[in-house]
């Protein structure tokens, strides 16, 4: 079932967004009031790498009014095989900064904040409290658990994804809704045994995929248009080039939204 659109809609668009985002005022799903919405929207890209680039691009191109980025790494010549938002020239440089300008030269219309620091128990839900939604393209578990227990607690959507060699997953999780990424996996695996994309590799052009799922995911929450990935996991096998839904089911015992919830407070997983 569709859920009400996430943000209420900002004040008129200007002549130079009406022109920008023609073809979106065109859509009857979208119209003026979907675009106005957009503007209002403040949406959180956790990590500027692989999955974050094209969601970051797709939502400034949509007109997504603040985009917020927080990653704390710098752009690294393995990363440019996928993470298209950097180029060779940005090399060295902090990925929020490079992030940025790309941003900015698709669209100078919106807002953007950076927070180059490492996401964790002290800071996620001061950052994360600023954002109406929060996209999750981390690359490892400690902060996709951060990531899903600040939602949580704060009340947010939050948009996933994750990519490996030619495997792709995203989903939804918004637990005033549906399920919550504990819902589908209660706890961290093991440190160690399971490979990171730097051990085990991944098809650059896949994350494209699952990215542009996950801005598309983003883009109907705003607008209240669509039926939203919530309760249902996207898993695609790029060799096969097949899509296959999952059923995701809230767990009444879940640690942290369930009835007898043991999870109150922010988790620090360390390195796993």
């Amino acid at each position: 079932m569709p859920l009400p659109p996430l943000v209420e809609p900002a004040a008129d668009l200007s002549v130079d967004e009406v022109r920008r985002y023609s073809r979106h005022l065109i859509i009857p799903d979208v119209a003026m009031a979907g675009q106005q919405r957009l503007k209002a929207a403040k949406v959180l890209c956790v990590g500027a790498g692989g999955l974050g680039s094209p969601a970051l691009m797709y939502l400034a191109a949509a007109g997504v009014g603040t985009l917020g980025i927080v990653d704390y790494d710098t752009v690294d010549e393995s990363n440019l095989q996928r993470q298209i938002i950097h180029g060779q020239s940005d090399v060295g440089r902090p990925k929020v900064e490079s992030a940025r300008d790309s941003v900015r030269e698709i669209n100078p219309l919106i807002d953007v904040v950076l927070h180059a620091e490492a996401l964790d128990p002290a800071n996620a839900m001061d950052i994360l409290s600023r954002y109406d939604l929060i996209v999750d393209g981390s690359d490892n578990f400690a902060t996709r658990y951060l990531v899903n227990d600040a939602c949580v607690l704060l009340g947010k959507p939050h948009v996933w994804g994750s990519v490996y060699r030619f495997d792709g997953q995203a989903s939804v999780f918004w637990a005033a809704h549906g399920p919550c990424y504990r819902c589908l996996h209660p706890e961290p695996p093991p440190l160690g045994t399971v490979p990171s994309c730097a051990e085990g590799g991944v098809l650059g052009v896949l994350c494209a995929s699952i990215g542009a799922i996950q801005a598309t995911e983003a883009i109907k929450l705003i607008t209240g248009i669509g039926e939203p990935l919530l309760g249902r996991l996207i898993v695609h096998d790029a060799l096969e080039m097949e899509f296959r839904t999952i059923t995701v089911r809230r767990d009444p015992n879940c640690a942290v939204c369930g009835e007898n919830r043991t999870v109150t407070g922010l988790i620090d997983y360390g390195a796993c």
